[in-house]
């Protein structure tokens, strides 16, 4: 069963980042560029997951980690500077 439904998420989280890319170039508002760009990042962090899956490694469960804390850390500091002007106060 995990030998179908593993190329199925796969194809769906291909998908999913096609739509987000399309609004992250056509997006009509920055904020609306924001979210699809953090929304990229999580469906990376769920491709790099299903590929470390299938292919049975688990460096890129280690991958997925630190995408996931430097999209973190990417978004606040993106959302910062809009707001602020400045990153660093």
């Amino acid at each position: 069963m995990i030998a179908i439904a593993l190329p199925i998420a796969t194809g769906c989280i291909a998908l999913a980042l096609l739509l987000n890319l399309w609004r992250l170039l056509r997006g009509p508002a920055l904020g609306d560029r924001i979210v699809a760009l953090d929304t990229m990042v999580i469906n990376a962090i769920a491709l790099i997951v299903l590929i470390g899956m299938i292919g049975g490694n688990d460096t890129y469960f280690e991958a997925a980690l630190l995408l996931a804390m430097v999209g973190f850390v990417s978004t606040i500091a993106y959302c910062k500077f809009i707001l602020r002007g400045d990153i660093v106060e």
